[in-house]
């Protein structure tokens, strides 16, 4: 069966560019002119994957994506321009998997797309939980507990959990982060991989100013700290 993947957007051009694209690709493509027509038909459509533009005008992809968390963990991409810098960042803050930058082409905006929706539909480990210190995750359920709590993640901040809680004590660099859980780096910024770090400890953490679980390597980048 065909993927389902929703674009938001304004621009009725862009929103019919990108839909031939995905269609000629093997998706089924619904659309969506802004965010309050969007919450409607991902309620109706519960599509794989979002491409969502952030200025749209009635609620914009920012407002979309704070109602739209609340009710689901679809994989969400960010449709941006270059000098949508803070707009890029907001947006990883409120639960962005990743970005594509206006103008985009046919071909990284389909890899774009297959790399998040493949991470999604498989574990990032082989093992079906992984347990370190008060953290267990079942990769299998998508489930997170600490200290029995169950927290709601993103699929990008469950992989990232997942991809240090795997090798516990190592550091991992924020490009080799970011190369895992893109597939491949494309522009991604390691300030990406900070937003999303930044994100796992407000969820994970009894004091995220002071982590427990997720230690800074400083000139390095990030461990999951051993029992």
């Amino acid at each position: 069966m065909s993927k389902t993947v929703l674009v938001v957007d304004d621009e009725a051009r862009l929103v019919n560019l990108v839909k031939a694209y995905l269609e000629q690709g093997g998706f089924r493509v619904v659309t969506a002119k802004n965010g309050r027509d969007a919450l409607f038909v991902a309620r109706q459509e519960k599509p794989d994957l979002i491409l969502l533009d952030i200025m749209m005008p009635e609620m914009d992809g920012h407002e979309f994506m704070r109602v739209h968390r609340q009710e689901r963990q679809t994989p969400i991409i960010l449709l941006t321009a270059k000098v949508e810098e803070d707009d890029k960042i907001i947006g990883l803050e409120l639960g962005a998997d990743d970005y594509v930058t206006k103008p985009f082409s046919p071909r990284e905006l389909l890899a774009r797309v297959r790399s998040v929706l493949r991470r999604c539909a498989q574990p990032v480990d082989n093992s079906a939980r992984l347990r370190v210190a008060g953290v267990s995750l079942d990769l299998e359920r998508f489930l997170v507990e600490v200290d029995g709590e169950r927290i709601d993640l993103t699929r990008s901040e469950f992989d990232l959990l997942a991809i240090l809680m795997g090798s516990p004590g190592r550091a991992f660099s924020r490009l080799d982060l970011l190369d895992r859980l893109q597939g491949t780096t494309f522009e991604g910024s390691e300030r990406t991989v900070d937003v999303h770090i930044k994100n796992l400890r407000a969820k994970i953490e009894p004091n995220p100013r002071q982590p427990r679980y997720v230690e800074t390597v400083y000139g390095v980048g990030y461990r999951f700290a051993p029992e």
